[in-house]
């Protein structure tokens, strides 16, 4: 398989893509869909006041922020900023405003708990 190129994602290259549902209020842009034990890239994009419930990283997950702003219980990250969470580690996610990442999975997540 050759390498896979995306120029001008970040400059919003992103919004020409298309997109399917995820989530409620997230939808998804599959860059590289892996199965249950490989890994996955997609460009995910929140609507205002959406987020996923707590959930366990059994894999390392890469996040960088394109456009507006995520929080989770250990801080608040606008566009540029690069979250990592390693294996082990727990949490949910939310935006207020809306935003889009750029995520990358080495293996899915198990979900913990649906949001309050």
């Amino acid at each position: 398989m050759p390498n896979l190129g995306f120029p001008g994602l970040l400059d919003g290259g992103w919004r020409d893509l298309a997109f399917e549902h995820f989530r409620e209020g997230i939808t998804v842009h599959w860059l590289l869909k892996g199965g249950p034990a490989e890994p996955s890239v997609a460009i995910l994009d929140y609507r205002p006041g959406a987020g996923v419930p707590r959930h366990r990283h059994v894999g390392l997950e890469t996040i960088l922020v394109l456009e507006g702003s995520q929080s989770d219980e250990n801080g608040h990250y606008p566009a540029g900023s690069v979250v990592l969470n390693p294996v082990g580690t727990e949490h949910s996610v939310w935006t207020r405003d809306g935003c889009v990442v750029l995520i990358q999975w080495d293996l899915p997540v198990i979900i913990l708990g649906e949001a309050k």
